[in-house]
């Protein structure tokens, strides 16, 4: 699905209640520029502590980005295209490309942030109020990057950015699952709180010490599925086979098989039919394809079978999916009036 490009515009100023006191950040405000390109998955920071955004868009020029920063909160950023910035004092992260990282905005509001102009940018920030840290993260205060920490003990006063790092296979299925919840809008809260949990799991702790050899062959595992995942996705409709892969990452077809496992928690058949159904998603929902040319695109010469496995994965089958499929449905039921 094509970004919506939009020259970028003087955003709108933030209101600001008597006596001069900075208001929190409204994203819808901030991210007015874009339109279409911003879209908020769940939460409201301000009422749950925690919110999921997805980012897709273009823009002419630079962009200031640290104006959707809620003080008192520690935001997680999975960056999977176009280039941006957080700086705090002399320090910079700097997300590329298929990186993600994370960084505290105090209540001085003291970050500065920019998205690069000209090109297309596409990621999700997942934000987190220092009482949700506190809650869940209190007890692990000493296994924590000082930062996070810092996040967790000082009540939600600490600036700063964190390391940033390749986004690595765990973490791109997260990205997928954030745009897709495989749950009903009753249990939404339930699992998305869970992810958050699971990605501060893998994000915001320091590596072990003493566990130099355990961290480089996590990193030779997390490298390999990563280069297996962008093979796979080169050509969803006729992916090479499993001794292919193996060839082309450099180990055998039965310790490939168990790595992939274990770094994405599916197989990689389950990983094919994932990918390939959301593809075929993809096509339906822009009108580019009808239900037999979706299956043909993502390599289904059997019409039933398709069906069957769209069924599977989305809950209805691919002829009423432009329409409305039941998770959709229950959303736009959990919508007051």
């Amino acid at each position: 699905m094509h970004p919506v490009r939009r020259r970028a515009s003087k955003l709108p100023s933030l209101s600001e209640p008597d006596g001069g006191t900075r208001v929190q950040p409204l994203e819808a405000v901030v991210w007015a520029a874009v339109g279409q390109g911003w879209r908020p998955l769940f939460g409201r920071f301000i009422d749950l502590g925690l919110s999921f955004e997805w980012h897709d868009f273009e823009s002419d020029r630079a962009m200031d980005w640290s104006r959707s920063f809620h003080p008192g909160s520690l935001e997680v950023c999975l960056n999977l295209e176009g280039q941006g910035t957080v700086c705090w004092g002399g320090e910079e992260a700097a997300f590329a490309p298929r990186t993600a990282g994370f960084y505290c905005q105090g209540h001085n509001a003291g970050l500065r942030a920019e998205r690069r102009g000209g090109m297309r940018h596409r990621f999700i920030t997942v934000e987190i109020s220092h009482r949700f840290l506190a809650s869940h993260l209190a007890s692990h205060a000493p296994a924590l990057h000082p930062l996070a920490r810092g996040a967790v003990e000082a009540d939600g006063t600490v600036d700063g950015v964190g390391p940033v790092e390749p986004l690595t296979a765990a973490q791109a299925e997260l990205v997928r699952s954030f745009r897709l919840p495989p749950v009903s809008a009753a249990a939404q809260r339930l699992w998305y709180e869970s992810k958050a949990l699971e990605l501060m799991a893998q994000v915001l702790f320091r590596p072990e010490v003493g566990g130099f050899f355990c961290t480089r062959q996590h990193h030779l595992a997390r490298e390999r599925v990563d280069r297996v995942i962008a093979i796979l996705n080169e050509d969803l409709s006729e992916p090479p086979t499993l001794e292919d892969l193996g060839r082309r990452v450099g180990c055998s077809p039965f310790h490939l098989s168990r790595t992939f496992s274990s770094e994405t928690g599916m197989t990689i058949p389950q990983y094919m039919r994932q990918r390939r159904m959301e593809r075929a998603a993809e096509l339906l929902r822009s009108g580019r394809c009808n239900v037999t040319e979706a299956a043909l695109e993502v390599g289904y010469s059997s019409l039933s079978h398709f069906s069957a496995a769209f069924h599977e994965t989305f809950g209805c089958c691919p002829g009423l999916y432009p329409l409305e499929t039941p998770p959709q449905r229950d959303r736009r039921q959990a919508l007051p009036g």
